[in-house]
């Protein structure tokens, strides 16, 4: 049974970006913890550790400030912290380690996104630990999600990737992609990171090309998700085919086919930019 709904709003209400959480998380700096017991995001790699109860799932209480975790902020007014655990360690007792990356998640949007944003800054803490002009220890700043350096004074905030994913129209038909590592027979979006120098929706047109031998023009931007595995934000586009016939990377695809749109093959997830795109473009049940 999934934890999350049918249908999005909008591109906002999508797992892992921060609408779901903003009547209950307020973030704050991890060098202004107040102390005390509190809520703890508990992950164990890609999976939240949470309690259930009869409401639900509910991230764990206790004690969580033995100097390994990182005060997050406050979640449902209570002070509420990060931590990493190993990855083949016992679970502590009572709780269970459901999965960020399920197709269809267990977990509630709210706590989904919570784990996903804990999973983001984990894996920029571990990047950031020398400073990268001088190379000596990090530390954080007090009441940002920082870090600064000592000896030579830098700082660095968390790293975020931007990724366009595009959605290739013509008239009746759709162009979609998958890579040999999806589930068998489904099918996504073009989807590439920004490189120096372009705009996003240059991206978007690059990627087309590059990957499938196709031109497009016309790029409108959709909508945005915050993909927390490691660090990017998908940012989405539908455009339209003006030319060029299908010459697919297979360094980087499987397959690329122009699909009917009343004959689709299996899709991405709802939970996904890429289905939400799709589901707004072609007006799928």
């Amino acid at each position: 049974m999934t934890g999350l709904p049918d249908r999005y709003a909008s591109p906002l209400h999508l797992p892992f970006n921060r609408t779901c959480l903003d009547e209950q998380f307020v973030m704050k700096g991890p060098g202004v913890d107040p102390g005390g017991p509190g809520f703890g995001v508990l992950l164990q790699n890609n999976r939240l550790l949470v309690d259930e109860t009869s409401q639900g799932f509910v991230l764990p209480s206790g004690e969580w400030g033995d100097g390994k975790a990182l005060y997050l902020g406050e979640w449902q007014g209570r002070p509420c912290r990060l931590l990493d655990l190993a990855q083949e360690g016992p679970l502590p007792e009572g709780l269970q380690a459901l999965s960020l990356l399920q197709e269809e998640p267990q977990l509630p949007i709210d706590l989904l996104s919570l784990g996903g944003l804990g999973r983001m800054l984990l894996h920029w803490q571990e990047r950031s630990r020398f400073c990268g002009v001088c190379g000596r220890p990090m530390i954080w700043l007090v009441e940002a999600w920082g870090r600064g350096c000592d000896s030579c004074q830098s700082q660095v905030y968390p790293a975020i990737h931007p990724c366009a994913i595009v959605l290739v129209t013509r008239p009746g038909e759709v162009l979609l992609t998958r890579k040999a590592n999806w589930a068998p027979g489904r099918y996504s979006l073009v989807a590439g990171f920004q490189e120096l120098g372009e705009a996003l929706e240059e991206t978007a047109v690059r990627e087309v090309r590059e990957e499938t031998g196709v031109h497009i023009d016309n790029v409108r931007y959709l909508g945005s998700q915050c993909w927390p595995f490691p660090s990017q934000v998908m940012v989405g586009y539908v455009a339209d085919y003006v030319g060029g016939e299908l010459n697919i990377d297979r360094q980087e695809l499987d397959d690329a086919r122009w699909f009917p749109v009343d004959c689709l093959p299996a899709l991405p997830p709802r939970r996904s930019i890429a289905r939400y795109i799709l589901d707004t473009v072609l007006g799928l049940p």
